[in-house]
């Protein structure tokens, strides 16, 4: 079955094409020069770009697959969570489609789409296995047993990881998205150089807290001698994005192995916009080598947002009969 699939659940617009779980083609119209300028996403703005970006990357989308909307058997699309005006977008668009070629139309949970995404490139992850999702609104472990079949072990209790970047990379004005920008400066910093804290919480369960640590940063920049502008040039601010990344990293790598070590889980996987963060990769994998665990990751480009993983997951729930009507509507807290 040839699977057209479509995201837009934040700010990237982003459709797939995929064929008997095999990638066409995967297209991500990104917004980061227009939401760089407030230093983080404006839903208004989204969705309004939303509306201007989705047919041609639909279109890119089909061409970069070197197929034609009418090869296409069925139409995926992102249902939530997310922004509820850029769901709606994505999904008035993905029900038109569907009704005016008479299609089979099916709602896709955005965070299992960043759950199942490591089988796109690594068909060999056997269930069951921990994932850890993390993005800039999701921080989530889930104990995952299969297809459609996943018990949630912990999430966060505040700022997601990927939230907690955005903001920090703000304080030490380093740009939007926060990630990049502190994974960059944090390669010329110490990450022992400030004594950050870790938010633990009951060491029995697995959610996160990373307000804390956001508050502690704001803290040592107050307590600075200078401001920021005038510290740009020096280490401090490397050091600074340095330690707060080893912090981030230090409780997701150690929460997501001793859940899998409870589970009795012999692989652990990694997904959402944070987990291109090559500092994390490398604290997880060598975490994990350690406890004799298997580590999956998927690259960059399906790390992020993206089409492709809502069209791998469309296509087990086609085949599973799992099908919506035209009466498919968006859910910005939908859970999983």
């Amino acid at each position: 079955m040839t699977i057209l699939a479509i995201e837009s659940s934040c700010d990237d617009t982003c459709a797939a094409v995929l064929r008997a779980g095999k990638v066409l083609s995967s297209v991500v119209s990104s917004q980061v020069e227009i939401h760089g300028l407030y230093g983080g996403v404006v839903p208004e703005l989204a969705s309004r770009r939303h509306c201007e970006n989705i047919r041609p990357v639909v279109e890119a989308a089909l061409a970069a697959a070197g197929t034609g909307i009418d090869m296409i058997e069925a139409v995926c699309v992102t249902r939530g969570p997310g922004l509820v005006g850029s769901l709606l977008v994505g999904v008035a668009y993905a029900k038109s489609l569907a009704f005016a070629r008479g299609l089979p139309l099916v709602g896709v949970n955005h965070v299992e789409g960043h759950l199942m995404s490591p089988r796109l490139t690594n068909p060999e992850l056997k269930f069951p296995f921990v994932g850890l999702v993390v993005s800039g609104g999701h921080s989530s472990l889930y104990l995952v047993r299969g297809w459609h079949d996943y018990e949630l072990l912990g999430r966060t209790i505040d700022d997601a990881a990927g939230e907690a970047f955005d903001k920090v990379a703000r304080m030490l004005a380093l740009g939007f998205p926060g990630g990049p920008a502190i994974e960059k400066r944090a390669a010329e910093g110490d990450p022992g150089a400030f004594k950050l804290p870790r938010a633990w919480l009951d060491r029995d369960k697995f959610d996160f807290s990373f307000s804390g640590l956001k508050t502690a940063v704001r803290s040592v920049l107050e307590r600075s001698r200078t401001g920021v502008e005038q510290e740009r040039d020096n280490g401090f601010i490397s050091d600074l994005a340095a330690s707060f990344q080893e912090a981030v990293c230090e409780v997701l790598v150690t929460k997501t192995l001793a859940a899998a070590a409870r589970c009795g889980a012999g692989r652990v996987a990694l997904a959402g916009g944070v987990s291109c963060n090559g500092y994390l990769r490398q604290r997880l994998r060598d975490e994990a080598e350690n406890r004799a665990v298997d580590c999956f990751f998927v690259p960059p480009r399906f790390c992020t947002d993206n089409a492709a993983m809502i069209a791998l997951v469309g296509e087990w729930l086609l085949a599973a009969g799992r099908i919506d009507d035209l009466t498919l509507n968006p859910g910005s807290r939908l859970p999983l």
